[in-house]
Formats: structure tokens, C-alpha cells, sequence
């Protein structure tokens, strides 16, 4: 039978301040002595951390009042800001913006750093202070929290969690590997494309200058024009309601806050056609693309196209500019471009207005050239993008799934609502 109990930090575990050497003495500082901040706690990528931006000697460390703590400590940032938190791998020191803790003989480092995860708010509860909030070392001493008394149980359960955060990190590790190759990929398509026979890359200028041409773009593939967005794009269109549809009927209606800095849609919502028409809103029709024209929102990535639409119509906020393909084939190829890196960056340079509401405004779409495709090849290029993006949002899916799953885990485990059979783990249940 699990035998659980609540208890004070200070029971379980030595809670010890950080020192800093003075920084007048060279000779305290650039040794081998990790010297762990809240910045180095924030960087952390994983529960464990064997490194730290700053070092210390020896000598530092017998001239102040830091301490040095073994590996296997839990260090919390106790101040500026409250709640970072990470295992030390190594043996180490912290300055005053960090506190540890040295577990008990009897107690799992892994499963102290996940309980201490669990009731991080809680904790950041307990900071005072007029110029910014700090937990002492007697607040901190006295967080209870409940835990079973078997080693072996902690253990199990850390090993749960671990294996949840694993599965997280390498779905993330996806994430960020599928952006890249993405970034890359916008670069290339948008300057070599597709050769449309062998449906592969085209090579390099460097490698094949005869398959390019002189333009005021730079060298451009020979099949390509030149010319203004305007061509493949209608710029903030006139949208019209459908005769079928009733005031009473309902549309998508999108805040800023409902598209992601990925211009991916987060929240599709709805709003009746009374509540919306003739007021001022944007306006936009399915397969329209969403731009965000005013800072930070556009420089952030801000924007979407418009899918799924209810009714195949939808309203928006006033900061959003409407790009309308002006060929179906070309949708993807136009939305890719508006997430470009180099498409953000010129718009960034054409802003106007007061310092805080700078804009983009209509004339840089109307005036900004491209390298213009046919439009088979403008739908391959397109198409080629959409492929990669659907990888990431699958990712992304499954990584909001991921992490939906560890959040029950902890609630269930850490507090002893689901109990574990020590001898037969329970770790299959984070894999499915």
C-alpha cells in the first residue's frame, strides 16, 4: 500500500542562499567553479544544467559567502523573476538571485524538481519586495507539498515525467528542424524555384548561369517576369457578402490575438453578420490572406490565410491589410512570400506613422517587386511549402497533445490521486 505524507521543504531537503566573490578581484572569477544565475536557469533546455555563463576560482569561492553545493541540487531563481528551475549536473555555485536545495538521502532529486514545477505558482506567491519581488529562505523552507515515502515510488514517478518531457523536447527538436529547413526552403524557391520537367530545384547561378538572366532583381531564372506583387494579387479587395446569407447568419471573425506569430489561425471565431457589417471591420473571403500592418504584430510574423471559414466569409481587426489571389494556383505561392524573413524586413523599412503605431501601408504591396513565376510553377512552389507546413502543425499538434498529457500526469501523480505500481511502471501511458 503507497504511504504518503505532506510535509515542509525544510524536512526533506538543506535550503541554501547564494554569494557573489567581489567583482573588483580578478582573481575570484574565470576558474572552473560553475557560477549559476536566473539568466543561466532561464536558458536551461531541459530539467538538468552543466553550465553557466560566469565561473568562479577557488579563491572566490573561500572569500564569499557562496557555497559550494553538489551535483544532484535542485536551483530555483528566487528573484528577478521567481520560478526558473533546474538539477544541477555538476557540482556548483549561485549568486543571490538563486536559491537550492540539497535533497535528503531518502529523496528523488528528479521527482523534487517536478513537485517543485507543479507548485512553481504557489511559490512565486510567496515573493515580497517594493522593487521587485524575492522569496526568502524561510518562505521558502516552510512550501508543503504531499510526496510518497518510498523512494523507489518517487523514483517511478519521475521516470514518468521524464519520459513525458523526452518525448516534448524531441517534438520540439522536430519543431524547430522542420522551421529551418523551411526558412532555407522560402529562400531558395523564391529566388530558383522549380524546374517544372524535372520537378527538382534549379541549380545555383554559381553552378548554371545559363538557366538565369539579368534583372533589377538581381539574376532571376530566365522563365521568370519581373513585376509588381500587384499582378498576382488584389490588394485590400472590396468583399461581398453572399445574397444567401441573413444578418442573423454567422461568419469567422478574427482578432489579432487569434492569429500566431507562424501566420497560422488559433482561434477561429464566430460572430453574427449584425454584429459586424458596417462597422469597420476588415473584411476578407476564404483563401484570402491575412497581413498584419502594424508594429510589433507585423515584424512578430502576425498573420494567416483565411481557411475554414464560416460561411466562407469573415471579419477582422482593423490592423490586418487583405492580399486576394488573383489565380488560385498562386495562393500558397502568395502566402509563403507574406512569411518570408526578407518580405517582414522590407515591410519593416516602408512603415510609417508615430513611434508605437507605425504601419505598413497599401502602396508597399502595390510597389514591392517580385520575381513572377508561371503559375504552374508559382502552384509548385506552393505546394512544395504546404507540404513542410503541414509537418510543422502536425508537430505542433501533437506537441500541445504532448504537453496537455503531462499536465494531467503531474496533477494525478504529484499529488497521489493516481497511484503507481512500483513493480510495473506505468511509463507506456505517456507514449500513447
Amino acid at each position: 500500500m503507497s504511504d504518503w505524507k505532506e510535509t515542509e521543504l525544510n524536512t526533506i531537503g538543506n535550503v541554501v542562499s547564494g554569494g557573489t566573490p567581489s567583482t573588483s578581484v580578478a582573481g575570484f572569477w574565470n576558474g572552473e567553479i560553475l557560477f549559476v544565475t536566473p539568466f543561466d536557469l532561464s536558458k536551461a533546455k531541459s530539467a538538468f544544467i552543466e553550465n553557466s555563463a560566469r565561473k568562479i576560482s577557488k579563491e572566490g569561492l573561500l572569500n564569499s559567502s557562496a557555497n559550494l553545493l553538489p551535483a544532484g541540487s535542485i536551483i530555483i531563481s528566487s528573484r528577478a523573476p521567481i520560478g526558473y528551475i533546474a538539477i544541477a549536473k555538476k557540482e556548483f555555485t549561485t549568486n543571490q538571485g538563486c536559491k537550492s536545495i540539497i535533497p535528503n538521502s531518502n529523496f528523488d532529486s528528479l521527482y523534487l524538481y517536478y513537485c517543485i514545477s507543479f507548485y512553481i505558482e504557489r511559490i512565486k506567491r510567496l515573493g515580497a519586495g517594493s522593487t521587485f519581488a524575492e522569496i526568502s529562505k524561510g518562505d521558502l523552507e516552510l512550501v508543503k507539498f504531499p510526496y510518497p515515502v518510498q523512494k523507489r515510488e518517487q523514483k517511478c514517478i519521475s521516470q514518468i515525467l521524464s519520459t513525458a518531457d523526452s518525448l516534448i523536447s524531441k517534438t520540439q527538436a522536430a519543431i524547430s528542424k522542420y522551421k529551418a529547413i523551411k526558412q532555407g526552403m522560402l529562400q531558395d524557391l523564391f529566388t530558383r524555384g522549380i524546374d517544372i520537367k524535372t520537378g527538382k530545384l534549379r541549380p545555383k547561378y554559381e553552378d548554371a548561369p545559363e538557366l538565369y538572366k539579368e534583372s533589377k532583381l538581381g539574376m532571376v531564372p530566365k522563365e521568370w517576369e519581373v513585376g509588381p506583387l500587384s499582378k498576382i494579387s488584389e490588394i485590400n479587395p472590396l468583399a461581398s457578402l453572399s445574397s444567401k446569407l441573413s444578418t442573423n447568419d454567422e461568419v469567422s471573425f478574427f482578432k489579432m490575438e487569434d492569429v500566431s506569430n507562424d501566420a497560422e489561425i488559433i482561434n477561429n471565431n464566430t460572430k453574427k453578420i449584425r454584429e459586424v457589417v458596417k462597422k469597420g471591420f476588415t473584411s476578407f473571403t476564404e483563401n484570402d490572406i491575412l497581413f498584419a500592418k502594424i508594429t510589433p504584430c507585423m515584424e512578430n510574423g502576425k498573420g494567416a490565410l483565411a481557411v475554414n471559414l464560416k460561411n466562407m466569409f469573415g471579419f477582422g481587426s482593423t490592423e490586418f491589410h487583405v492580399l486576394r489571389a488573383i489565380d488560385r494556383k498562386s495562393i500558397h505561392f502568395l502566402f509563403f512570400l507574406t512569411t518570408s524573413v526578407e518580405f517582414r524586413l522590407k515591410a519593416e523599412g516602408k512603415m510609417s506613422g508615430s513611434a508605437g503605431q507605425q504601419r505598413v501601408p497599401t502602396s508597399f504591396f502595390s510597389e514591392y517587386e517580385i520575381g513572377l513565376p508561371s503559375t504552374n510553377e508559382q502552384f509548385q512552389i506552393g505546394l512544395r511549402l504546404n507540404t513542410l507546413n503541414k509537418k510543422i502543425i502536425n508537430e505542433q499538434t501533437y506537441l500541445q497533445k504532448l504537453n496537455q498529457l503531462k499536465s494531467g500526469l503531474m496533477s494525478d501523480l504529484l499529488s497521489g490521486k493516481k497511484l503507481v505500481n512500483v513493480e510495473e511502471s506505468i511509463l507506456s501511458e505517456t507514449e500513447n
